[in-house]
């Protein structure tokens, strides 16, 4: 049976900020703000690389059932860490920049359709038929088909906070370097690189989170259908 995996692109900007070059001329106004931020990110963050490498995982003799449960778990999460970041931006005010106010209020509400998307993907996740090899397989591609297009949501957002002074603010900032971000398992994934992997957000990739800070993270991947099924012999019918 094939054994593909069916690559979702890695929701890095979800987990990272930083990773743009330094501005020589940084106010301390943006490095506190940077700070607020990159500081209340930094467990969500750590949450989101958890799901994701989780996600990226195939699990020899993993029943259907327990991969529905697992990738459920996976997606809840990167749901909440989505809501989690646009607390941290909402709770900072508004960056001293040009349209500050415009830019954090388009970024939270963006976020924040990210996690709302990333609950109905989870609910359609969780009624699908696991019992039916086929249509099981149908279903995990149509979730990570729609996984791809929220983490391209949630990664643009972000990129927009990854230029001039405030994403270099960011970029100094512990809490939202791409740490073990770039880890994320890829598992022989046959997917895209992740958005904004080189360095500047790819067209309607994604950020899943941020993209400059998720530049150069690797594609994780959701388990394909056929492969989940392919370690558990299919149900029999009752």
């Amino acid at each position: 049976m094939n054994k593909r995996l069916l690559a979702v692109p890695a929701l890095g900007a979800l987990l990272a900020f930083g990773a743009v070059g330094c501005g020589d001329d940084n106010s301390k106004q943006l490095e506190s703000w940077a700070t607020s931020v990159c500081g209340a990110a930094k467990d969500p963050i750590a949450q989101a690389q958890t799901a994701l490498a989780d996600s990226g995982q195939v699990k020899t003799g993993e029943a259907p059932a327990d991969l529905q449960k697992r990738l459920s778990a996976d997606i809840g999460r990167l749901a909440k860490t989505n809501q989690d970041i646009a607390t941290a931006i909402d709770s900072a005010g508004a960056p001293k920049v040009d349209d500050g106010a415009t830019l954090q209020k388009d970024t939270v509400a963006e976020l924040n359709k990210a996690a709302d998307g990333y609950l109905e993907v989870q609910k359609k996740l969780d009624a699908l038929t696991n019992t039916d090899q086929a249509k099981f397989a149908d279903g995990l591609r149509s979730v990570a088909d729609q996984v791809q297009k929220l983490a391209s949501l949630s990664t643009e957002a972000q990129a927009k906070l990854q230029r001039g002074e405030l994403g270099a603010a960011m970029a100094k900032q512990d809490g939202c370097k791409p740490g073990a971000a770039a880890a994320a398992p890829t598992g022989g994934a046959s997917g895209t690189p992740a958005a904004g992997a080189t360095g500047s957000p790819a067209a309607g990739a994604t950020p899943g989170a941020t993209a400059p800070a998720t530049d150069g993270a690797s594609p994780a991947a959701v388990p394909s259908a056929s492969q989940a099924a392919a370690s558990t012999p299919a149900p029999s019918a009752s």
